[in-house]
């Protein structure tokens, strides 16, 4: 009981703080400056025993080999457990020129039992376009750790079929961005909001002056910005270090029925209610008595099974709402009641449903 009014007097201290002036940068980006998502299949070598022995390891094994000009016998099986077939993946960067390096993910895709103390030999990495943009290598950082026994006990720590390798990539090829291209620059908001699209493009005429920005829709904004490209960088440079105050969010109650955390927007009102809290407990216990003949007398003993039914129920409670209630008249009701989560969720799908809450029940 002590831990939910803490949670909910937390709660009331971070939703009740009003809505403070914020970069443009830190809502929103820029239309065409985005990354690119890069894959490829590799072998990792070097592993301790273990690595796997599958029919796609054996034949990129033997294709590794081939491009070295070795050639082995087809119907010749390799051991080959110190290997694993891996996926290579990662996100590159927008403006990334050839010759710098990226960070890359290793993850194996078939039975390897962990890839630490293992070394990925060259891999293409391509876009969605089929083209190839980074070439990576290296020695693999693997946080998990796999121990197993020859009686089959086995002790895992986190997941040792995943690695990392910083730098592990080298850009080979540049992605061309629309940046430098046309009249304009657009910010798209990582909310959407009208209000917040009309007040960050009055924020830029503020400052360039009448009609240089333009909302498009509750997300866009269209910039009038200069072509020279080193003008156009200075230009963002300004604007989206430029300070306004996005508007306010729906009102929103977010229940996730899977962990029972439940937020509650500031501005969620609710209209005349009444409220009945109660519970009912029933336990049932089965209990086994044994029962002894009389002396003399050649009976058995015989086992009777006894059953034990309790019902408790506790205080039941009302609380009546007034027009207009908002979160804190709320939450204190609550605690007053001593709703646990669960029974919290079930009151305001309760509210939700006789329209007394004005806002939105999201259930995740």
């Amino acid at each position: 009981m002590k831990g939910l009014i803490l949670l909910f007097s937390c709660l009331i201290g971070v939703v009740s703080m009003q809505a403070e002036a914020t970069r443009i940068k830190d809502v929103s980006m820029v239309e065409g400056i985005r990354s690119n998502q890069l894959v490829g299949y590799g072998l990792v070598i070097g592993l301790p025993g273990t690595g796997e022995q599958t029919r796609f390891t054996e034949q990129s094994f033997k294709a590794m080999l081939g491009n070295f000009g070795i050639q082995l016998d087809p119907n010749l099986k390799p051991k080959i457990k110190n290997v694993a077939a891996v996926a290579v993946h990662a996100d590159l960067p927008a403006f990334a020129k050839p010759g710098q390096s990226i960070d890359i993910t290793v993850s194996s895709i078939g039975s390897a039992g962990s890839l630490r103390g293992g070394t990925l030999i060259q891999t293409m990495l391509k876009g969605a376009d089929g083209n190839i943009y980074a070439v990576a290598q290296g020695s693999l950082v693997v946080g998990g750790l796999g121990i197993q026994g020859q009686d089959g006990s086995s002790v895992t720590v986190n997941i040792p079929t995943v690695g990392r390798i910083p730098n592990g990539a080298t850009v080979e090829r540049t992605v061309p961005t629309p940046f430098g291209n046309g009249d304009y620059i657009t910010f798209n908001l990582n909310e959407a909001d009208f209000t917040s699209a009309k007040r960050l493009a009055d924020t830029i005429n503020n400052l360039v002056g009448p009609n240089t920005a333009k909302p498009l829709d509750s997300v866009s904004v269209r910039v009038i910005a200069p072509r020279d490209i080193g003008q156009r960088v200075a230009y963002l440079s300004t604007l989206e270090n430029l300070e306004f105050t996005p508007a306010d969010t729906s009102a929103k109650i977010i229940v996730n029925s899977r962990t029972g955390t439940i937020v509650i927007g500031k501005d969620v009102k609710l209209k005349p209610a009444a409220i009945t809290h109660g519970s009912l407990t029933v336990t049932i216990a089965e209990n086994q008595d044994v029962n002894q003949p009389e002396p003399l007398s050649n009976g058995e003993t015989q086992v009777t099974n006894q059953t034990i039914i309790d019902v408790a129920r506790d205080d039941t409670r009302a609380f009546v709402f007034d027009p207009g209630v908002n979160l804190d008249d709320l939450v204190r009701a609550i605690n007053q009641v001593g709703a646990a989560p669960g029974d919290l969720m079930a009151i305001l799908e309760a509210l939700k449903q006789a329209g007394a809450i004005d806002g939105q029940l999201v259930v995740i």
